[in-house]
């Protein structure tokens, strides 16, 4: 009984799976108006990224990052290869700035800056996210 049972549930298994496999079969019928379109990057504003680099330099950034160097942390070119400008990443690398952060390039941890005003956080990484726009 052993022996028959378990090709049985086998073939049951398999024509299941198959079912919800086979093409056209659970496919649900969308129109193209329920299609949702990528949202385009918002324009780069170039006083915000004369004034973020501006900031950079005044600030202490530079001790762990160069444009095309890898210092402690990763070269401002690689982060702006990695995160296409867009408001999302303006914020999510803002906030790692403010907050500080580690996994993301290595063991090496970055140190939190709750000191700088968000504002000016993010004409920065407005700035170095630029740089992969060029």
């Amino acid at each position: 009984m052993k022996r028959l049972a378990i090709p049985v549930m086998l073939l049951l298994t398999m024509s299941t799976t198959y079912a919800q496999t086979k093409p056209g079969a659970g496919a649900k019928k969308t129109s193209p108006k329920t299609v949702a379109k990528p949202k385009a990057a918002p324009a780069i504003k170039k006083e915000d990224v004369d004034e973020g680099k501006v900031l950079l330099t005044k600030s202490d950034c530079l001790a762990c990052h160069k444009v095309d160097t890898k210092v402690v942390g990763p070269a401002y070119a690689d982060v702006a290869k990695k995160y296409p400008y867009s408001t999302a990443n303006v914020d999510l690398l803002s906030t790692k700035i403010i907050n500080g952060g580690s996994g993301t390039w290595g063991a090496v941890p970055m140190a939190a800056h709750p000191a700088l005003a968000a504002a000016d956080v993010k004409k920065m990484v407005t700035y170095i996210l630029s740089l992969n726009a060029k």
